[in-house]
């Protein structure tokens, strides 16, 4: 709570690192476009590239790699927008709530969009990975001062994003509960999030503007992404569908 309440006494408060520095807005839109492009590599590229065959001369192999590459950068901005969200929001219980009903309303875009069928339970979207990670944040905060129950909270929340097969799976988990326990220091909340991104390359290259976020919010519409992610997922499903009738 000191965090909130120096932002809040003092509005020119930021961890920005000299003159540069990005507001959570910012970090929003990076993290969304890196997204969508991530997105279209799998639901649009990928049924382009099957289609095609061998026999196509469009590089349908290396446009797609390098779009899922770019996408990396992604997850890791939502990971630690969802660690600001989680110290800075009013209601931790309706920022779970809001997390849960999007997470339900986008599992059947997700899977028409990533599995091309209409109910896949292979994997669950993001947002299940997201809830999952503000529980996890959540039981940590219940005995702050214990670290090994820090420590199991996270076992046991990464154990359940596996089992329910949740995009990123224990290492989204993981990841925010590393984004967490450095809250309080930018320098090693980015050396610790670029490291254990090294296992998503290239993912440590989403600490760079996080290193320079300078603890505003910045101009943002509070539902924007929450019906941009399962309304995206539609659109790009039927694109490749139209795509593949041509």
């Amino acid at each position: 709570m000191k965090r909130i309440q120096s932002l809040e006494n003092n509005p020119s408060a930021d961890n920005s690192i000299g003159r540069f520095s990005i507001n959570g807005s910012v970090l929003k839109w990076i993290a969304v476009i890196t997204m969508v492009i991530d997105h279209t590599g799998v639901a649009v590229i990928a049924r382009v590239m099957a289609s095609a065959g061998p026999e196509s001369t469009v590089p349908w192999e290396t446009i797609y790699s390098t779009m899922r590459m770019i996408g990396r950068i992604s997850f890791p901005l939502f990971c630690f927008l969802l660690t600001e969200g989680f110290f800075h929001t009013r209601s931790r219980r309706k920022y779970g709530i809001r997390l849960l009903i999007f997470a339900l309303l986008s599992e059947v875009p997700f899977d028409l969009a990533i599995n091309g069928r209409l109910l896949d339970f292979s994997g669950q979207n993001i947002f299940f990975t997201l809830f999952i990670g503000l529980i996890t944040m959540d039981l940590m905060e219940w005995k702050q001062d214990s670290f090994m129950w820090k420590i199991a909270a996270c076992a046991v929340c990464a154990s359940a994003a596996e089992l329910l097969h949740t995009d990123y799976g224990w290492y989204g988990i993981v990841l925010i509960t590393v984004l967490y326990l450095f809250h309080e220091n930018r320098k090693q909340l980015c050396i610790s999030g670029a490291v254990l991104s090294l296992l998503e390359l290239p993912a440590s290259l989403a600490f760079l503007p996080v290193f320079y976020y300078n603890g505003r919010r910045g101009k943002q519409s509070k539902y924007f992404f929450y019906i941009f992610y399962p309304a995206h997922l539609l659109a790009l499903y039927f694109a490749a569908e139209w795509i593949l009738k041509m």
